[in-house]
């Protein structure tokens, strides 16, 4: 029995946050957020439920930490020393690349507005508007811009999370779409038809990107 006991003990030594967090994105990755239980953590890691909860008290803060962690690491790839434009373009792009990698975090960020993953992105932003010389008193809502933009890319992709099947072929999806568009009625929806070729064919991620193009430009539009 002791030597059970100083098994498990060093099993919970050597547990840690930073491994918890580890293991639960790989669990969301492979399972989605209703495969995050701390049973199937806690098997993952070979420990116990309470020496997980030592480190992290519920699925909740579990969550934001994951969704913190994958946050953080996008942010870090943007290069010092990148002209502010170009730098606003690459915090969108590894935000967008994190959430396409990991769907979840799109559900994770749209369900509460200013958790700490998003402050890092809104911080990123503004610095690099207060780098660009935008005006003070348009700053905040510049940053607010592409913070909605880049909030309304993850209620997307946490819809499609709840909606779609996960392996869902893509280009079907949209062909089908696409037809759906197609039979709508001309008078009604003259636009919507037209667009049904480029829904069929577009990227996700330069959609985006363009998006981002377009408020930047806007920004830089603007009477100083």
């Amino acid at each position: 029995m002791a030597k059970t006991m100083r098994g498990s003990e060093r099993r919970a030594d050597a547990l840690t946050r930073e491994r918890i967090v580890e293991a639960a994105i790989g669990l969301l990755d492979a399972e989605g957020e209703t495969g995050l239980t701390f049973r199937a953590l806690a098997a993952r890691l070979e420990t116990g439920h309470g020496a997980i909860q030592w480190h992290v008290a519920n699925k909740g803060e579990l969550l934001k930490a994951a969704t913190d962690d994958v946050i953080t690491r996008a942010m870090a790839e943007v290069v010092r020393g990148t002209q502010p434009r170009e730098a606003i373009r690459a915090i969108a792009s590894g935000v967008f690349d994190a959430i396409d990698a990991h769907p979840w975090v799109g559900a994770e960020l749209s369900r509460e507005p200013w958790q700490s993953a998003l402050l890092q992105i809104f911080e990123g932003v503004g610095g690099q508007l207060q780098a660009l010389g935008v005006p003070g008193p348009a700053q905040f809502d510049c940053a607010s811009a592409i913070l909605s933009y880049t909030l309304g890319l993850a209620g997307q992709y946490a819809a499609g999370v709840r909606l779609i099947a996960r392996d869902t072929d893509r280009a079907a999806f949209l062909a089908t779409l696409a037809a759906h568009w197609e039979q709508l009625d001309p008078a009604q929806y003259p636009f919507t038809r037209q667009a049904a070729t480029r829904l069929r064919e577009h990227d996700d991620r330069e959609q985006f990107l363009a998006g981002i193009d377009l408020i930047l430009t806007g920004v830089m539009a603007s009477p100083r």
